[in-house]
């Protein structure tokens, strides 16, 4: 009878452990690739490469999907402004939406769905592959020669995604609201460049970004690593970097919002 509840209660405490412990080598590789990043400004040719493979190639993700969210913005604003007689404020409701929060949000949710996968994904097969090992054998320190250089990309990438995805969904509100609905040019701009403030607006977007390019670059690059070395382990681990990166992202955005609204 009792026996049921004994085995819960075993196999959730089970499961508390094995977080905390992944909670711990996670935080053992983060700053494992922290001090052995020297490589990566050294060889500058490897972060270069992987700059292309995770910013340039997302760009089209990116830009069209910031694109369609400001166009959407525009569309929703006005008709929520306009019952109170500030439809000219569109411009200023597109771009504080956009630079506080859904730019570096989506960005980071898009950038997870789809350079973090492939960053889990490639590291996992390299390390089912024995391609890991086979560095170590050559004394090549694999978090210094394949970890870090993606970890530095990831972290410069995402503020310069961020600010295209802000800059692509503002043009997209443009669209919208001045020639298809019919708000004045001036208005929109003028407003927009009165209420968006730099310190307050701009640079706490650009800290979120930064942020979240931290967390999902690392979270993609640990799932990896940890992978266990079989097919099935893999796609474990790259859905789980999605999993993981998104609640991160949506949490921390939280946090982050608390602290720089007080």
């Amino acid at each position: 009878m009792f026996n049921r509840p004994i085995r819960f209660l075993r196999g959730l405490g089970h499961r508390v452990i094995d977080q905390i412990w992944r909670l711990g080598r996670a935080s053992r590789f983060f700053l494992s690739t922290l001090r052995l990043s020297g490589e990566s400004f050294r060889r500058l040719h490897l972060t270069i490469r992987e700059l292309y493979f995770t910013g340039v190639m997302s760009l089209i993700i990116i830009l069209v999907s910031g694109l369609f969210v400001g166009m959407v913005l525009g569309l929703q604003g006005y008709n929520t402004l306009q019952k109170y007689g500030s439809s000219d404020a569109i411009g200023v409701l597109v771009a504080l939406a956009l630079v506080r929060e859904l730019g570096p949000v989506v960005t980071a949710l898009l950038f997870a769905g789809r350079a973090g996968t492939a960053i889990t994904a490639e590291i996992g097969l390299m390390k089912a592959t024995e391609q890991l090992s086979a560095m170590e054998m050559m004394a090549v320190n694999p978090i210094a020669r394949v970890v870090a250089p993606r970890f530095w990309a990831g972290v410069i990438s995402m503020p310069l995604l961020a600010a295209l995805f802000s800059m692509v969904g503002v043009f997209g509100g443009y669209l919208v609201a001045v020639p298809v609905i019919g708000v004045d040019d001036g208005a929109f701009w003028s407003q927009m460049q009165s209420s968006v403030d730099f310190r307050e607006d701009i640079v706490n977007g650009v800290v979120k970004s930064c942020v979240f390019g931290v967390v999902c670059t690392i979270i993609a690059l640990f799932e990896g690593y940890d992978a266990p070395p079989t097919a099935e382990g893999v796609s474990r681990a790259t859905t789980r970097t999605v999993v993981n990166s998104s609640l991160a992202v949506l949490g921390l955005d939280f946090i982050l919002t608390s602290f720089m609204i007080s």
